[in-house]
């Protein structure tokens, strides 16, 4: 009896397929995310990569979402005594002026936008092949980013 259900657990395990060693031999996944996609740790396995992605991930979320509330209560709470303030006469707004110094930022961020456009490609193509390279933890990563902002 033990060796049968020895037999049945390495056949199941023999039917298990390892999600790098899929990679590597379907076409789809090579045009979908290029011939060097896979995890760079190869030597980690899948479920490994797993838990790294989600657990680093859950971290950055439960940080973004703690950070992000304490950020919007500051500004808002800064632009409610403003508003306050203008109301009860202790501050007086110049309209004309802030509209000229909107309208020279708008200028300059125009300006600024078309220098900036070579660097965002080349960030942007870096971070693309991380992603194909690193598809597994990536996974990993945005679930457990997903979650720590839930929670």
């Amino acid at each position: 009896m033990a060796n049968r259900n020895k037999d049945v657990e390495e056949e199941i395990y023999d039917k298990v397929v390892d999600l790098t060693e899929y990679a590597k031999r379907q076409r789809w996944w090579n045009r979908l995310f290029g011939k060097n996609s896979g995890p760079v740790a190869e030597k980690y396995s899948v479920a490994t990569q797993i838990a790294i992605g989600g657990v680093s991930g859950w971290c950055a979320g439960y940080l973004f979402q703690k950070v992000g509330k304490v950020a919007a209560t500051a500004v808002g709470g800064g632009l409610l005594l403003l508003q306050i303030a203008n109301n009860s006469g202790y501050i007086q707004v110049d309209w004309k002026r802030v509209e000229k110094d909107v309208n020279k930022a708008k200028k300059q961020l125009k300006k600024g936008t078309d220098q900036a456009v070579p660097e965002l490609n080349t960030f942007m193509e870096k971070s693309t092949e991380f992603v194909k390279k690193n598809i597994v933890v990536t996974g990993g990563f945005v679930g457990g980013f997903l979650l720590g902002l839930a929670s």
